[in-house]
């Protein structure tokens, strides 16, 4: 939980500090995102944040868009060895093997769900059943969860379509970046009205 200037002002992450982060936080964290090309660019810089943190990805944010062709994803369905290469040898992406081909999978999966369903936004979002969910009662940073029941669904499902670096963690954490679920806590600033659904949520060890 962060506090910026005003003491009363109280953020779930992010301040004066770190300004890219506060505004992430302010700006996009948990806010519904219905655009194909967004959704694609938040399941694929969430798998990168595998093992590492959201901060380090999102300072890189930037970097990788302009590696990625701007997330176009028949671009990077196409890429070919050399642009692995070029990828690999990029200093300003997390520079990991699996990753990056992880990047080019995905994203081939990713237009195969869109064939199928029409968009992707179609797809991913009726693992809520096409609703921001938010859980009941107090909302503190330490009771927020790490999974939840939709995320164990939606990661086996993506798994089972050929998707990589989709554990359930790190669909959570893409079900917040693109409001599927909205987890800011109580006192924050962004806290949204009491009128989304109860999500269903579960701990494993």
């Amino acid at each position: 939980m962060a506090q910026s200037g005003d003491e009363r002002v109280v953020r779930c992450f992010g301040g004066p500090d770190d300004p890219l982060m506060m505004r992430y936080h302010d700006e996009e964290w948990g806010v519904p995102l219905h655009d194909d090309g967004k959704l694609l660019e938040f399941l694929l810089l969430d798998g990168a944040q595998a093992g590492l943190s959201w901060r380090t990805i999102l300072h890189k944010r930037e970097a990788y868009r302009v590696a990625f062709d701007g997330f176009d994803a028949e671009r990077i369905a196409a890429y070919s060895d050399a642009d692995r290469q070029r990828l690999l040898a990029n200093p300003g992406i997390v520079r990991n093997r699996l990753k990056i081909d992880a990047f080019i999978n995905n994203t081939k999966r990713f237009l195969e769900v869109q064939t199928e369903f029409g968009t992707f936004d179609g797809y991913i979002w009726g693992f809520t059943g096409h609703r921001t969910l938010r859980r009941d009662g107090v909302l503190t940073w330490e009771n927020t969860p790490a999974r939840s029941l939709e995320s164990d669904a939606m990661s086996e499902d993506l798994k089972r379509r050929g998707f990589k670096f989709v554990g359930s963690v790190i669909c959570y954490a893409f079900m917040q970046s693109a409001g599927m679920v909205n987890d800011h806590i109580t006192r924050c600033i962004r806290v949204p009205q009491p009128q989304q659904e109860k999500l269903g949520r579960r701990r494993r060890g």
